[in-house]
């Protein structure tokens, strides 16, 4: 990993892909999936989890296509959400990994549950942090974070947006994320990830019950009370369709609970991965 530039890590081509991950830690494998915000790389989401968890578990964090330092061609399709569950499931068999534990930050957790609806025996158990996954209707802060134009000022009011306890929202955090930002070709790529309208691609993420009800997984599903970006009205309402659920709500947290609530995040989640 270069010290300069922590977000970039191991690099695995797949072809036309080229993904940027990180991989620490042995024993089973636990796939990190990160948000859609701008800027958002695997790092940047999980830079405090993954030290926690490598001591007992191999850590895998990758910057998903459309985002981060993965590199795609610039006539590469979107399809979604085929597009990123087709990107883990190759991730995975590049690795020779048949199985894996997830867990998914808010479009990470979408993706999840995404992967558990495709491809069930690839997916152990899950947890789903300010998840997607039920309709919802996308407010004025979520188009902003998808509606994102490259300055430090508008990184800072997503990053504000993002968290409750404000003092999260860094100048060193929104610098590295500004940074991923004006690379040469993420905007454009960025834009063709989520164009407008916004609504269809919430509505693109939304698993029906049915297949729901046949999730098998045990899933924990971790809401902050105050996000603003994705309502809890959506993990109230997985939790009620999944069987084998259990839903957990922090007070005084916004979308970030892996980092407004780190350490009882880490041990709650700690818990349920080894009761497996």
């Amino acid at each position: 990993m270069s010290n300069e530039t922590p977000e970039i890590g191991r690099q695995l081509d797949l072809g036309d892909i080229r993904v940027n991950y990180h991989d620490e830690g042995e024993g089973r494998a636990l796939i990190l999936l990160h948000g859609s915000g701008a800027g958002v790389t695997a790092w940047a989401n999980w830079r405090n989890t993954i030290p926690m968890f490598s001591p007992s578990r191999r850590v895998l964090a990758p910057d998903l296509v459309g985002f981060g330092y993965t590199e795609t061609p610039d006539d590469f399709e979107f399809v979604h959400m085929d597009t990123w569950v087709d990107q883990i499931i190759r991730f995975m068999d590049a690795l020779d990994i048949q199985q894996a534990d997830f867990i998914g930050n808010s479009f990470g957790g979408s993706l999840t549950l995404a992967l558990a609806v495709r491809h069930p025996g690839r997916v152990g158990r899950m947890v789903l942090m300010g998840s997607g996954g039920q309709p919802f209707e996308v407010s004025a802060n979520l188009k902003k974070l998808w509606g994102y134009k490259p300055s430090i000022e508008a990184m800072k009011e997503i990053l504000q947006i993002m968290a409750y306890d404000q003092s999260i929202a860094t100048d060193e955090l929104a610098e590295m994320r500004y940074r991923a930002t004006i690379r040469p070709g993420f905007q454009e790529r960025f834009e063709r990830v989520f164009p407008e309208p916004y609504q269809r691609w919430a509505d693109a993420q939304v698993v029906s019950d049915q297949d729901l009800a046949a999730i098998k997984q045990e899933v924990l599903i971790i809401h902050g009370r105050d996000d603003a970006v994705v309502p809890v009205t959506v993990s109230e309402n997985l939790a009620r369709k999944i069987k084998h659920s259990q839903f957990h709500m922090f007070g005084c947290c916004g979308h970030w609970t892996q980092i407004e609530q780190a350490q009882r995040f880490n041990n709650l989640v700690m818990s349920f991965l080894q009761e497996g």
